[in-house]
């Protein structure tokens, strides 16, 4: 059942009511002095920690991507992390210093 917030015009004063639209309309009606406040919706559109954890295959789809795409942010967070490929890059690194190219 929806929660609508209404608006006392005489006192000025919020309150909110759980009812039926049905019901909603019949107080409107019945009580002249009293209007509906609009409120904003409240939406979530994720929550990340304990009870919401990327699955493994996630997981294996961003590091299939960061492969694809390994000078990107996201190549970087998830690409490839072993001994041979970080020595790749810290040496390109620095040649790339030595050329002046940082």
């Amino acid at each position: 059942m929806p929660i609508y917030t209404f608006l006392n015009t005489k006192t000025e004063e919020e309150h909110t009511e759980m009812m039926t639209i049905a019901e909603m309309e019949e107080y409107l009606l019945k009580n002249k002095h009293i209007r509906q406040v609009i409120m904003p919706i409240n939406i979530v559109g994720g929550v990340s920690g304990i009870t919401h954890k990327n699955d493994q295959g996630w997981k294996e789809t961003l590091s299939k991507i960061a492969e694809a795409n390994p000078h990107t942010p996201l190549g970087r967070e998830h690409g490839k992390k072993d001994v041979k490929s970080i020595k790749t890059k810290q040496a390109v690194q620095k040649a790339k210093r030595k050329l002046g190219r940082t």
